[in-house]
């Protein structure tokens, strides 16, 4: 990825220690992020216990057998029986697996205690448009407390025509979230026509607001897409139509917006092994707490795979930090 031959000074939020020029972005500090003990207890764990540790989290996703159907399997068939992705995150050493109540149900019991569990609470099918895009409930926080896991996980579409639908039923999981001391990660997706008409779901504009959007509504850690220019920035609203950021500066923006909501970067569709690493070090240096790559790992034979964490682990090491 090319990186700007300067960087713009850019707006530190509360709770963060400034980034100089040149040097990577500082995460906000667990204590600046008013959790209850249960949050804390539970964060700890994901971002010290398991996984690289140092404060950063490596998760592996297998929620695309319903969001997009058995297809994504076909690219490594063992990875279509989800022991494959269980036993991926166990011996990878990741910091969590975050699926759906079926597949924790049926499989989290031989693999509790060694591979920390987020549970997703809601989803939907590729099958209709995106148009209105809406994800319902597919299990509940007492789940989650049941089941043994660290944090739950909820889908909001930003800009989709269904957003009313959505704030009201993430604000019941908030609520929940919160009563059972239970961390909360926001999938924050731009969709819909309108976002569609101001430059895009990948669009910074689109991001940047979808990660605001998810710190506004009370998460503890959010979800984004890397930002991807084109010539559809054009159509964003001003001042975005008019920004002319490296990737690093545009994801930057983005963490800044998500304030003290913890930022994982999602990794996509596949990419080379050169894409991925760069993609993670600007995402790091942009002050990302950590990555949520699912077919970029698990769609590899498992050995690549493990080699793949391996480097992974070394690059997170570089920006460990105390509890």
């Amino acid at each position: 990825m090319s990186e700007p031959a300067a960087r713009a000074p850019v707006a530190t939020s509360a709770g963060s220690t400034p980034a100089p020029r040149g040097v990577p972005g500082r995460r906000p500090a667990l204590r600046a992020l008013g959790l209850s003990t249960g949050k804390l207890a539970r964060l700890k764990r994901l971002l010290y216990g398991h996984g690289p540790g140092g404060g950063t989290l490596l998760i592996l996703p297998i929620d695309q057998g319903l969001e997009h159907g058995p297809v994504d399997f076909f690219a490594n068939p063992d990875s279509l029986d989800p022991s494959y992705q269980y036993a991926l995150a166990r011996d990878g050493r990741f910091s969590a697996i975050a699926l759906h109540i079926g597949l924790a149900e049926k499989y989290f019991h031989e693999y509790a205690g060694d591979v920390p569990l987020i549970l997703k609470l809601n989803g939907k099918t590729s099958i209709p448009p995106d148009a209105q895009a809406f994800s319902a409930l597919t299990g509940t926080v007492e789940d989650a407390v049941r089941l043994g896991a660290d944090a739950v996980g909820y889908t909001v579409y930003v800009g989709s025509p269904a957003q009313d639908r959505d704030f009201r039923q993430l604000l019941d999981v908030r609520k929940d979230a919160d009563r059972f001391g239970m961390p909360l990660v926001v999938w924050a997706y731009p969709r819909g026509d309108a976002v569609a008409k101001k430059g895009g779901r990948e669009s910074l504009y689109a991001i940047d607001y979808a990660a605001r959007v998810a710190l506004e509504l009370g998460a503890d850690i959010v979800k984004v897409n890397y930002p991807v220019p084109s010539e559809k920035d054009a159509e964003s609203p001003p001042p975005y139509n008019t920004l002319r950021l490296g990737h690093e500066e545009a994801f930057r923006k983005v963490v800044e917006s998500a304030g003290r909501a913890l930022v994982l970067v999602s990794g996509g569709e596949k990419m080379s092994d050169a894409e991925l690493l760069a993609k993670v070090r600007s995402s790091m240096d942009a002050g990302a707490t950590g990555i949520i790559f699912g077919r970029n790992m698990w769609q590899r034979p498992r050995e690549e795979a493990l080699r793949l964490t391996r480097e992974l682990h070394g690059i997170f090491r570089e920006y460990a930090q105390p509890a």
